[in-house]
């Protein structure tokens, strides 16, 4: 690809890098000081991107203190994850697909978002498209609120699970048509 950017997940973090094994791995590999200076780097990722204009990509989700997009751009840098609030639900919301509204998140953290929500977010920012990744999804693609929002998963064996998945990318082409490209194991 000629443009890739990498935005920050919920593990990008030095909790969840502790959890699943980055910090075990740098230590191991290279040394704590490195795993310290990823963190560092991981504090200063951008959480969001907006491809062609239509398309909001984001790790988690929509959040209900987001009322413009500037207020992404006017993030603090560098920043660790809150517990709660706009940046935490940028990482970690979800889609709730049996629900209209905003609701409670079973992680126990951020918040789940309705069809409807996501449908009024992608109307008032004139946008095609929220992209996020951020849960399992068979086939490495789920769409929700009527195509207004995809869910990728791109990692083949997670931690834990034990058969791999299939992973997915999104490609947006110049004339901002969409497809997908899969790897399976």
């Amino acid at each position: 690809p000629e443009n890739l950017l990498l935005l920050r997940s919920n593990h990008e973090e030095a909790q969840m890098s502790r959890i699943y094994g980055f910090f075990d791995e740098c230590k191991k590999r290279h040394s704590v000081h490195l795993w310290k200076h990823f963190c560092g780097t991981f504090n200063m990722m951008p959480v969001c991107a907006l491809v062609n204009d239509k398309i909001f990509c984001v790790h988690g989700g929509i959040s209900p203190e987001l009322q413009h997009l500037d207020q992404i751009r006017d993030l603090e840098r560098p920043s660790a994850v809150p517990e709660s609030g706009l940046l935490c639900d940028l990482l970690w919301a979800d889609p709730g697909s049996d629900r209209l509204g905003w609701g409670d998140n079973d992680r126990g953290v951020s918040v789940t978002f309705g069809a409807d929500v996501a449908k009024d977010f992608v109307t008032k920012f004139n946008l095609e498209l929220i992209c996020r990744s951020h849960e399992v999804v068979e086939d490495g693609v789920a769409y929700f609120a009527d195509r207004s929002v995809v869910t990728l998963w791109s990692v083949l064996r997670f931690k834990g699970m034990e058969t791999p998945q299939t992973a997915a990318v999104m490609v947006v082409m110049e004339d901002g048509q969409r497809t997908f490209e899969f790897v399976r194991d």
